[in-house]
């Protein structure tokens, strides 16, 4: 399904055209006026027709579905009408002010629901008919599961920041979510910085002959590809790579580079941080580049980094990144790479990581050649980084908890007071954070988990141990070479 403007646009609406009731609720927030997204959006809200939107957190996007709720919810009706899905806790948490500020005096409530905390203020926001539930979709399915919750008089669904919530590994939850679904009656909605194939795929089962729109500025427009430049610390753009990749979790992506040395550096580094990642440059043979290529192609290849010339001719049709770890050395070889994502109607995302000074001439140099509108985002920080991943390991592990039986359950009860014991001192939490570690590991880099125990299942030679250096071929190393350290689950950091 390729993305495509209405065929009969609804005119956009200004806050004045709407009603007193939603009028009052902006003047609360300190609204003026519409932003565009709110403006071109809200008329398909209030008519109920399902919408794929395509804005960027700031634009304006929460309002724009929870304003429309003031008409389409029935405040006597003290049961979930309208489900608002996220990716994080700290979305949930910014939508659920952002409703407690609209909704007083409407008789609507809003309940936040996510993981990591305990089920009672949330058992309690539904015991009081709250009719909007803003939540991740593992500890919604939570509750349904356990028939806390009912959505059967659901009127509205919010699918909000779609790309992330694929990229935090929700999709499973997602579809189970549906099942709880009225099979008619609810009107979706989704909204998403960047629509791949993967979010067009996610759209087409939870949404019915949508509308889409994409916002840039003030005027609506298909956008393939999203050219996004970083800022990053000289000495530190190798962990920014680790760290970006970590917050970004695509499922494969080309990182470009310049020479052949910077390459097999930046593979060295992704691989001891543990990611699948393999190197193409001009010094390997024609069958080993088809090789990597053929692993790229078929998804067994998740990372590749790449020089302009090793990397000509690539075409993966649904790859969502590409990421220049240094700007080309020639101008037009940054269409070249930036290409390789966006193709064949999907979305893409090109992000350039870029120091300050000679880096940063270059790129505004390419930007002025080819007429490209940067969007400039702060390089991701360790903080981004544990907060995402341990949101991911909470929905992961509580997922896997949903899936086991009764006897595993009560078996793993003796534990419980081993963990209470770790969590109380330093050398215990080290011990729980390395558990904790290699089960966000097997689940996010699980090629690099089977590759690394095949490895070290391997038959080695026997080592006779006899004279200077015994015959063994790791130089020296007390590991005897089995295995590269920083490729073990959970010695990434």
């Amino acid at each position: 399904m390729e993305p495509t403007e209405p065929t009969n646009p609804l005119p956009e609406t200004t806050l004045a055209q709407l009603s007193s009731r939603i009028q009052e609720a902006a003047q609360r927030a300190g609204w003026t006026q519409l932003t565009p997204v709110q403006a071109k959006s809200i008329p398909y809200m209030l008519e109920g027709k399902d919408l794929m939107v395509q804005a960027r957190t700031g634009s304006g996007k929460t309002g724009a579905f929870l304003l429309p709720m003031l008409e389409r919810l029935d405040a006597s009706r003290k049961e979930a009408q309208a489900l608002v899905l996220v990716p994080t806790r700290e979305l949930a948490s910014q939508v659920t002010k952002d409703a407690q500020v609209l909704f007083p005096g409407s008789g609507l409530e809003v309940v936040p629901v996510y993981g990591g905390v305990g089920y009672g203020p949330q058992l309690e926001g539904f015991e009081r008919g709250a009719q909007v539930i803003v939540g991740t979709p593992g500890r919604v399915l939570d509750h349904l599961l356990k028939r806390n919750l009912s959505l059967s008089a659901l009127r509205m669904l919010v699918l909000d920041e779609a790309d992330r919530m694929l990229s935090m590994g929700f999709y499973p939850d997602m579809l189970e979510v549906q099942r709880y679904l009225p099979k008619q009656g609810v009107q979706a909605s989704m909204f998403s910085a960047t629509f791949p194939q993967t979010v067009q795929s996610l759209a087409q089962r939870f949404l019915n002959a949508p509308d889409f729109l994409s916002l840039s500025r003030d005027h609506v427009h298909v956008t393939n590809v999203e050219h996004v430049v970083m800022t990053v610390p000289r000495m530190d753009k190798d962990r920014t790579l680790v760290r970006l990749l970590e917050i970004e979790n695509p499922h494969q992506a080309i990182i470009f580079c310049n020479t052949k040395v910077r390459v097999n550096y930046v593979t060295t580094v992704l691989q001891r941080f543990g990611f699948n990642a393999a190197e193409l440059s001009s010094e390997l043979s024609q069958a080993a580049r088809e090789k990597v290529l053929a692993q790229l192609k078929d998804g067994s290849l998740n990372f590749l980094v790449a020089t302009d010339v090793a990397a000509r001719g690539i075409d993966i049709p649904e790859l969502e990144l590409v990421i220049l770890y240094e700007p080309p050395e020639e101008a037009e070889l940054y269409i070249h790479r930036a290409g390789r994502t966006g193709r064949a109607g999907a979305g893409g995302v090109a992000i350039s990581l870029i120091i300050t000074g000679i880096e940063e001439r270059e790129l505004k140099k390419i930007a002025s050649i080819y007429k490209i509108e940067f969007t400039e985002r702060p390089a991701p920080t360790e903080e981004d980084v544990a907060s995402i991943v341990s949101q991911r390991l909470t929905a992961q592990l509580e997922a896997e908890l949903r899936g086991r039986d009764k006897l595993r359950v009560e078996r793993s009860q003796r534990f419980r007071q081993l963990a209470r014991q770790l969590a109380e001192t330093d050398e215990g939490q080290a011990l729980l954070a390395m558990l904790l570690d290699d089960s966000y590991h097997a689940a996010a880099h699980p090629q690099q988990v089977i590759a690394a125990a095949a490895k070290a299942a391997s038959p080695r030679p026997p080592q006779d141990g006899g004279g200077q250096g015994g015959g063994r071929r790791d130089g020296g190393r007390r590991d005897g070479g089995r295995r590269d350290s920083g490729n073990r689950p959970g010695r990434r950091r």
